[in-house]
C-alpha cells in the first residue's frame, strides 16, 4: 500500500527543504493512514486498548525534498517474529527515485498492562501479515 502527499510549506526549515524531524512525522502520517484504512485506527485502539509502538527507527535521507514536491510513501512488512516486527517505508518522487527510507522495529502495546503483546489477528491484518 502507498500514500501520496505534497510537501507543504510547514514541512520546510530555514534551508528551504524538509526538516529531518518532519520526515518522521510524514512517515507516521502514512502509517496511520494505512492501519486506519485496514480497520485499526484510533477508534479501534481506544476500544481494544492495544496499539502500535515504535521501538527503534533507522532513517536515511538520500535526496532533498523541497516545497510542493509530490511524493509517494510505501509501506512493507519485512518480518514479524513473536512480539516484534520490522517495517520498511520509502519515500519516492514522481520519477520513482528513492528520496528517503526508514526501517522501524515495532510491536503491539497493551495500554492497560503497559507491555508488548503478541500480535492479534486484527493487528496482523492491519499491517499486512498473511
Amino acid at each position: 500500500m502507498s500514500f501520496e502527499i505534497i510537501i507543504q510549506e510547514t514541512h520546510l526549515d530555514v534551508f528551504g527543504h524538509v526538516n529531518n524531524a518532519k520526515y518522521l512525522e510524514i512517515y507516521e502520517q502514512s502509517r496511520w493512514h494505512h492501519i486506519t484504512e485496514k480497520g485499526y485506527g484510533l477508534d479501534k485502539i481506544k476500544q481494544t486498548q492495544q496499539g502500535p509502538v515504535i521501538l527503534e527507527a533507522k532513517i536515511r535521507f538520500l535526496k532533498e525534498l523541497k516545497e510542493r514536491q509530490k511524493i509517494k510513501i510505501s509501506l512493507e512488512l519485512v518480518d514479524y517474529e513473536g512480539k516484534v516486527g520490522h517495517l520498511k517505508q520509502q519515500m519516492t518522487n514522481e520519477k520513482n527515485e528513492v528520496m528517503s527510507d526508514l526501517i522501524l522495529t515495532f510491536g503491539l502495546f497493551d495500554l492497560k498492562a503497559r507491555k508488548l503483546i503478541e500480535p492479534t489477528a486484527e493487528w496482523k491484518k492491519a499491517i499486512g501479515v498473511s
